[in-house]
């Protein structure tokens, strides 16, 4: 796995061809237990890398369409599934819990519920007040640069558009990490109030 700004923070990464971006899985490593987010599945490399930072007892996933790898996961490390509350009654995989806008289950993370994406309820997610997560909605398509989920795919644009701003109001964001597409290291709260620039345009 690779590390990212805080030594406590890893992802593991799948090039999309028909995107032109790599999807992403995060890990944040804690003594209470480990938290993967949207799990790909693992080389054995990066699976021997992930048992090495010790036990992963949450798996979290931000939306239907980012389950990908995750009941192996479970699986594999007997770790407990969160999935978004808005898509329990149809989600793909059981979850043990279910997580929703200002639902705090695990110390040091906060979680946002979005509307308008492609699915009800998506998720989003800030570790330690300064690192923000995002699964589909949020996503960057080029190097230092966010954009949004293309319309087309959107429920609803003038929602989409407002849970962006929400998410840009949160103070103290320094870094951004996609599911899909790069990952904003420094100055996250001000690359954040540049999408929302272009999205009033």
């Amino acid at each position: 796995m690779k590390a990212l700004h805080k030594p406590n923070l890893f992802c593991w990464s799948e090039f999309d061809e028909d995107r032109n971006i790599d999807f992403h899985s995060y890990l944040w490593v804690r003594e209470q237990g480990n938290v993967v987010f949207d799990p790909l599945p693992l080389s054995a490399h990066d699976k021997n890398h992930l048992s090495s930072l010790g036990q992963v007892s949450h798996i979290i996933i931000s939306n239907s369409d980012h389950v990908r790898n995750a009941e192996e996961l479970s699986a594999f490390t007997g770790a407990q599934l969160l999935g978004p509350a808005a898509e329990k009654d149809n989600f793909p995989i059981e979850c043990s819990g279910w997580l929703e806008d200002g639902q705090s289950l695990i110390d040091g993370l906060d979680v946002y519920g979005l509307n308008g994406s492609k699915t009800p309820g998506e998720l989003a997610f800030v570790i330690d007040g300064e690192t923000l997560l995002t699964g589909d909605l949020i996503r960057a398509h080029r190097g230092g640069h966010l954009c949004m989920l293309p319309e087309g795919k959107l429920q609803d644009l003038s929602l989409a558009i407002e849970s962006v701003k929400k998410l840009a109001a949160i103070e103290g964001i320094k870094a951004i990490l996609p599911g899909d597409g790069w990952p904003v290291f420094r100055a996250g709260d001000q690359v954040l109030m540049e999408l929302v620039a272009s999205l009033d345009e």
